[in-house]
């Protein structure tokens, strides 16, 4: 009985990798092997930065937030221990949009907490 190896499938799986890895450079667009490697390398790459990017945006947020407090006479830890001391829930997203796109609702904000 003649070896069956299924050539169909198996070009058809190296095409698959190999058209997702156009633009790459160098072999490691046309090699198979490095190809491969390259590709799934990058697989672990996105799926351990889409973790990372939560951080980023949360540490991005504190920036400005803690750049807006200062305008205020504050800095961040202050700002953010008056708010928890009155009781004002407002996440570091929605308060680092206000700093930067309505400075005088994040004054108001400031304001309310700075009023005990």
């Amino acid at each position: 009985m003649p070896r069956s190896v299924n050539a169909v499938a198996s070009r058809a799986r190296r095409k698959k990798i190999l058209k997702l890895t156009k633009g790459y450079f160098g072999r490691r667009k046309n090699v198979w092997t490095v190809a491969k490697n390259t590709w799934e390398k990058g697989q672990q790459y996105a799926y351990r930065d889409r973790k990372r990017k939560k951080g980023q945006f949360r540490a991005l947020w504190i920036q400005r937030i803690n750049a807006a407090a200062r305008m205020e006479g504050l800095s961040y830890s202050k700002l953010m221990g008056l708010l928890a001391k009155e009781d004002i829930r407002i996440n570091r997203k929605v308060l680092a949009d206000l700093a930067m796109n309505h400075p005088e609702a994040f004054k108001a904000v400031v304001s309310k907490a700075t009023k005990a």
